[in-house]
This record gives C-alpha cells, structure tokens and sequence, in this order.
C-alpha cells in the first residue's frame, strides 16, 4: 500500500470489463496505451508542439489493474536531448472505495521526438 504522488496526475481513468483479459484482469497492452497518452502530454507541453513515440525504455507491471480501479499516471521528464524528450510514468490504482487503498500498478520510461508538420524530427527547447 502507498500514497498518491503530491502533484498533478497527466490522465485519470477508470478501466471497464471490456479492456479485460480472459481472466478479469486489465489487459497490459490497454495499460501501455494509457501510459503512452500520459507521457506523451508531458513531452508535446514541453515540445510545444507534436510528439512521436521512438521507444519504450523499459516497462514493469507490479500489481494487477482491475475493474473499477480509479488509475492515475504521473509523468515527469528526465532527459531533454536536442529533438527528444524522455519521460518517466508512475501508475497507481485506486480501489476498495469502502476502504481505499492504493497501489503502486506500473513503471515506464519512454523517449519521445519532437516532430514538425512533415514529421520529421524538430529541436525542442532546452531550459
């Protein structure tokens, strides 16, 4: 069990039973996506501007998403390259509205290019 992060979540979802696997549980692939949304928020605001995913760092699933969770995905950038912005998301679940408890459900880090209206990799602005 654990706290929600004090700040800001980029996207908050409740998960139905049709992004379930044969066995309840929420598909993986239905939680990538969420996470791909969520770092891509972060990286367009800091690109000003459209993004394009070029890769999935790395990706772990902790705890299961069920039905019903109230899932919340925190990003934060952690690298800004001259066209590329990399981005961590932290997922927690939310469950048991009686007594809620809260779970720490995914970590990803996923690297982002800026791209211009022809799709081509763009500077992003540097701090």
């Amino acid at each position: 069990m654990c706290t929600l992060p004090d700040k800001e979540p980029m996207l908050r979802v409740v998960p139905m039973p049709h992004d379930t696997n044969q066995h309840g549980d929420i598909f993986g692939g239905w939680i990538m996506a969420q996470v791909d949304v969520a770092g891509g928020v972060v990286a367009a605001r800091h690109a000003r501007g459209r993004v394009a995913t070029v890769a999935v760092n790395s990706f772990t699933f902790k705890e299961p998403v069920l039905v019903g969770d109230l899932v919340s995905f925190y990003a934060e950038i952690l690298r800004i390259g001259k066209t590329s912005i990399t981005v961590e998301v932290e997922v927690y679940a939310q469950r048991n509205p009686k007594d809620r408890v809260t779970v720490r459900v995914t970590e990803a880090c996923l690297t982002y290019v800026a791209v211009d209206a022809a799709r081509r990799p763009r500077e992003v602005h540097r701090p």
